[in-house]
């Protein structure tokens, strides 16, 4: 299946797809593609964020989204890297059976299947602003990121 079919279906059953995109075999250069697309759309939803604030500001465009640029492809990759094998030692402690492999993967495909909320998040708070709806649009877009994030780990941990 392709991602965003995928991306979809982990909506209605994000157990049965996280185990399919896992897999058998641990392949680290698929845990960084899906990490590196879900980074990649998180900055783009940035774009109009950047835009009103450039705006309202008299700030540089391009500066602003250079700034975000490094944040979102250069540190958070590190960071995510970081927090799942974190996440997996945590699991570990708590009786968790999976590897880090599966723990990290668990976080980077979470951040992917929450991505769209984020790109509807950046829409609203360039297009709309500050307000209740972007706060609302926002709280969805991270609890869909934490719930799957919590479901993808369980799935990954679980005896």
């Amino acid at each position: 299946m392709s991602v965003v079919l995928d991306i979809a279906e982990a909506y209605r059953r994000p157990a049965s797809v996280f185990r399919r995109r896992l897999g058998v075999a641990p392949r680290e250069d698929r845990a960084l593609a899906i990490l590196m697309a879900a980074c990649l759309l998180v900055f783009v939803s940035a774009w109009p964020v950047m835009q009103r604030k450039a705006i309202e500001t008299g700030e540089e465009f391009e500066m602003l989204i250079a700034g975000t640029l490094f944040v979102w492809l250069f540190l958070m990759p590190l960071l995510a890297y970081t927090l799942g094998t974190l996440s997996h030692g945590l699991a570990r402690l708590v009786g968790g059976r999976g590897s880090g492999y599966s723990a990290r993967f668990a976080l980077f495909w979470a951040l992917l299947v929450a991505s769209p909320l984020w790109l509807l998040w950046g829409l609203t708070q360039g297009f709309v602003g500050p307000g209740v709806q972007e706060k609302l649009v926002g709280a969805v877009a991270l609890g869909a990121f934490l719930v799957h994030w919590s479901l993808n780990l369980w799935t990954a941990e679980r005896p």
